[in-house]
């Protein structure tokens, strides 16, 4: 009961992925992303060490359909398995197994995979897709969120008793290797995807702030003072 899309910014070469869910916590699930490398992402029945195993495999240079096939060499559960993966050009793969509960699919498009389970059905991986080609000159983490909400406008998630509501959401996006640049996320919320937006626009409003403190010290302003200077510019 999850949808998803990995992706990879054709203009800067970011990577990032994007996840909301009826689970809680889901932004603490995102392990299988790095820079100059590529993104797994492992959902439905889970086995977590599909991500950081296809991770290594891609940095030892195999692409991502090899990947794909070592993983279900390695899980005799691969059936019940839903994965995307993608590389640091924006080759991607994407697998639904048949054991993953319905609707369940996904889509690869040019240098993303979009794909989900326990959905309303496949318009809600069009709304997905719709979202993220939207507007391709915007920032990656922006087209991630818009995908997100396609698909959630789409339908979203109905299990046996009808819709379910996207109670976890997340978006990390990663250029440098050894950190994010983005990493926001909602663990638990009534509506997830929209305080995901809230939580994003603001992060992008301390962006600049959080990132120059580090770097000189010295002539950097405190946060309540820049917290003054944005509330003056509002």
């Amino acid at each position: 009961m999850t949808f998803s899309i990995i992706a990879r910014c054709p203009h800067t070469g970011r990577l990032g992925l994007g996840i909301a869910t009826f689970s809680i916590g889901s932004g603490g699930r995102c392990e299988g992303i790095q820079a100059g490398v590529g993104i797994c992402k492992t959902q439905a029945f889970t086995n977590r060490g599909n991500d950081p195993l296809a991770i290594e495999l891609m940095a030892q240079g195999h692409t991502p359909a090899h990947v794909m096939k070592m993983l279900e060499q390695n899980d005799p559960d691969h059936a019940y398995r839903q994965i995307a993966i993608i590389d640091r050009d924006g080759n991607g793969i994407g697998h639904s197994g048949s054991g993953t509960r319905p609707w369940s699919g996904h889509h690869v498009g040019k240098g993303y995979v979009a794909f989900g389970n326990v959905l309303a059905g496949p318009q809600v991986l069009e709304g997905i897709c719709a979202g993220f080609e939207k507007d391709p000159d915007t920032l990656l983490e922006f087209r991630i969120l818009a995908a997100l909400e396609g698909g959630r406008n789409s339908g979203g998630q109905v299990g046996a008793d009808g819709h379910l509501t996207e109670r976890s959401a997340a978006i990390r996006v990663v250029a440098d290797p050894d950190y994010p640049d983005v990493d926001v996320r909602v663990d638990l919320h009534d509506d997830a995807i929209v305080e995901l937006r809230r939580v994003l626009e603001e992060f992008k409003r301390y962006e600049v702030f959080y990132r120059d403190r580090g770097r000189d010290p010295s002539t950097a302003i405190t946060q309540d003072e820049f917290v003054r200077r944005l509330e003056a510019r509002a």
